[in-house]
C-alpha cells in the first residue's frame, strides 16, 4: 500500500503484507496484524452502525464466530463510526433484535473505531463512487503470516454471502495444506485440481502412478480428496 503520487492510495494486493495499524475497538486496543500472528483473520468493514443490512451481517458473523474459530480464523470488524456508537449498536442487537431465528446475539469479536478513516483508507474501504463518507462492505482474508490471500468488495446495498466467506477460509487452507488448486464451486469432499503437469507425457506418467487421478486433458487433472481428511487437517477439535 503506497501513495501513488496524485493524492490517491493504492489498494492492498493479494500476496502482500496486510497494512499495519493500531486502533481502539470494542474489545480494547489492537495492533494489527501483529496481534493475530498464527491465526487466519477476516478483516471486514461495514458502512454504518444502526443500519439494517449491517445489523443482519453482524448477527450472522456473531452466530458463526465459533465455526470460524474452529478453522483458526478470527473476525475483526470496522466502520467509520465512533466507539460509543459501536457499543450502543451492539447492545441494541443483543437486547432488541430478533431476525431469522437469531436473537440475544452477542458480538464478541472486536469492532474498530475509525472516525478518521485512516484504516479504511489504508485498505481501500472508502470507494468514492459508492460513498465518500462510509466504508463499503470490504472483506480481507489474511493468513497466519499476515499476508492478504483474498479480498472481496460489496456495495452498500448488498449483504454478504457468509457461506462463501467460510468456504474461502476452508479452501485457502486446503490449497496450502495439500498443495492443490480448487475448481469452481469446490466444497470439502469434492475433487481437487492437481497442479498442471507441464506436458502430456508427464500427465500420463502421473496417471499411471496414481490410480485416483482423472485427467480431462494434459493440463487438467483432478483427484479425490476425502472430506474427513480435509476437515480433520484444518478444523480444531
Amino acid at each position: 500500500m503506497c501513495d501513488t503520487g496524485n493524492g490517491s492510495v493504492a489498494l492492498p494486493r493479494i500476496g502482500e503484507k496486510a497494512p499495519a495499524f493500531k486502533a481502539v475497538t470494542t474489545q480494547g486496543e489492537i495492533n494489527f496484524p501483529a496481534d493475530y500472528s498464527g491465526s487466519w483473520v477476516i478483516l471486514f468493514s461495514h458502512p454504518a452502525d444502526f443500519t439494517p443490512v449491517c445489523t443482519s451481517e453482524f448477527m450472522t458473523f456473531a452466530t458463526m464466530e465459533d465455526k470460524f474459530a474452529q478453522a483458526n480464523c478470527k473476525l475483526v470488524g470496522l466502520s467509520v463510526d465512533g466507539l460509543y456508537s459501536h457499543i450502543a449498536w451492539l447492545r441494541t442487537i443483543k437486547e432488541k433484535i430478533e431476525y431469522r431465528g437469531m436473537k440475544n446475539v452477542e458480538v464478541r469479536f472486536p469492532l474498530i473505531e475509525d472516525i478518521t478513516m485512516e484504516v479504511a483508507r489504508k485498505y481501500g474501504m472508502i470507494q468514492p463512487g459508492e460513498s465518500s463518507t462510509k466504508a463499503v462492505r470490504a472483506v480481507f482474508f489474511i493468513d497466519t503470516k499476515g499476508i492478504i490471500r483474498a479480498m472481496i468488495y460489496y456495495p452498500l446495498s448488498l449483504g454478504r454471502n457468509f457461506d462463501e466467506l467460510y468456504r474461502i477460509v476452508i479452501a485457502l487452507q486446503t490449497a496450502d495444506a495439500f498443495g492443490v488448486a480448487l475448481p469452481a464451486d469446490w466444497r470439502p469432499g469434492d475433487e481437487v485440481i492437481v497442479p498442471p503437469a507441464g506436458s502430456c507425457g508427464v500427465a500420463k506418467e502421473r496417471m499411471e502412478g496414481q490410480s485416483d487421478m482423472k485427467c480431462y486433458d494434459w493440463f487438467f487433472c483432478t483427484k479425490q480428496l476425502d472430506k474427513d481428511k480435509v476437515l480433520g487437517t484444518i478444523l480444531k477439535k
